[in-house]
């Protein structure tokens, strides 16, 4: 039987494609358009910016008593960022923060001022050796306030660095300590505590204003104490003792005179108090013997012949009168009648003596 050519072709063809999954017609892919496809983009595009606001921080707050410099590539921005926000360009910039509150340097010997202190703007460092007018060793204790001049924070950092305290406040005070100090012998830096004081105050103040710039306000300077070796505090104490031991020998001479003064005037008082009563006494006496002559003056002018006459015989009177009792009784005339005529009772005077033997 003859084959039929197209036949065999079409089933071979129909044999090949058997076991062949039919192929689905292709549909178009969805695209991102409209409103909604916007919408996602800026939200990519958000978080993408916030990521890089956290992982970057291309902003800084400064706080009050503080200021910022503005770093571009190295270079410091001549004018100091003022307490508040501020942003920059991260990699191409920076800022840097500095405290320009007041700040403490004790020079001590004693560790009571550590890394905390630092941190809350007190620094420790060692006290200050310095030699006498003798080249005794002497020790140093003072405290130095200061801080920062804000509108020159950028120009003082650039030429300091940020540890310019070091550079800049603790040579000066060393410098200066060591001069007025070296002034003195060890004995008298005790007496002359608060001239030296002056100095070293007065003196910082002058190196401190003639930096460049003003680059530091200096607040105030205290002199703690002064520390002395050992020999020379013994023999301070010693020559005090002395001192005291003189003053209240002092005192109690000067004592002892206020007592000798006091009973001098004392006695000064009372005798000018009796003379004043002697001579009082003295005048009284004075004035009753004055009293008494003018009387007896008076009297005297008063006593006339016929007065005499007449006390005459009032004494012969009383003589009559004292015969008629005692007939022994006496009567004594004076020549002229310049003086009364006296009597006397014998009786009497004979008893009177008789009792007497």
């Amino acid at each position: 039987m003859p084959i039929d050519l197209n036949e065999h072709l079409r089933k071979k063809n129909l044999g090949g494609d058997e076991g062949r999954s039919p192929q689905p017609k292709k549909e178009n892919s969805p695209q991102i358009s409209g409103f909604g496809g916007k919408k996602l983009v800026g939200l990519i595009v958000a978080g993408v910016l916030l990521l890089l606001l956290i992982v970057m921080r291309p902003f800084v707050v400064i706080n009050s008593g503080e200021v910022g410099i503005k770093v571009t590539a190295g270079k410091y921005d001549n004018t100091p960022l003022q307490p508040g926000f501020h942003f920059f360009v991260p990699i191409l910039q920076d800022v840097i923060v500095v405290d320009t509150r007041v700040r403490i340097i004790n020079f001590s010997r004693t560790e009571d001022m550590g890394v905390v202190g630092r941190n809350q703007g007190i620094i420790r460092n060692d006290a200050i050796s310095v030699m006498d007018s003798r080249g005794l060793s002497v020790s140093i204790e003072l405290t130095v306030q200061y801080s920062l001049n804000p509108s020159q924070v950028p120009q003082t950092i650039a030429t300091y660095g940020l540890s310019w305290e070091q550079k800049i406040i603790n040579p000066v005070v060393r410098d200066v300590v060591r001069s007025v100090v070296g002034r003195y012998p060890a004995e008298e830096l005790p007496i002359k505590r608060n001239e030296i004081a002056q100095l070293i105050s007065t003196n910082i103040q002058d190196e401190i204003s003639r930096l460049p710039n003003s680059p530091v306000k200096l607040d105030s300077v205290q002199l703690r104490e002064i520390v002395l070796p050992t020999n020379i505090r013994e023999q301070i104490e010693k020559v005090q003792i002395a001192r005291q031991e003189s003053e209240r020998v002092r005192y109690e001479v000067d004592k002892a005179k206020q007592e000798a003064e006091k009973v001098a005037a004392l006695a000064r008082g009372e005798a000018e108090a009796n003379r004043v009563k002697a001579q009082g006494v003295a005048d009284a006496i004075l004035i009753e013997a004055n009293a008494q002559s003018k009387a007896n003056k008076t009297i005297a002018d008063s006593l006339t012949n016929r007065l005499l006459e007449l006390r005459q015989i009032e004494v012969q009177g009383k003589f009559n009168e004292a015969l008629k009792v005692n007939k022994d009784a006496q009567i004594f005339l004076t020549p002229n009648g310049v003086v009364p005529n006296l009597w006397v009772d014998s009786k009497s005077r004979q008893k009177s003596m008789s009792a007497g033997n």
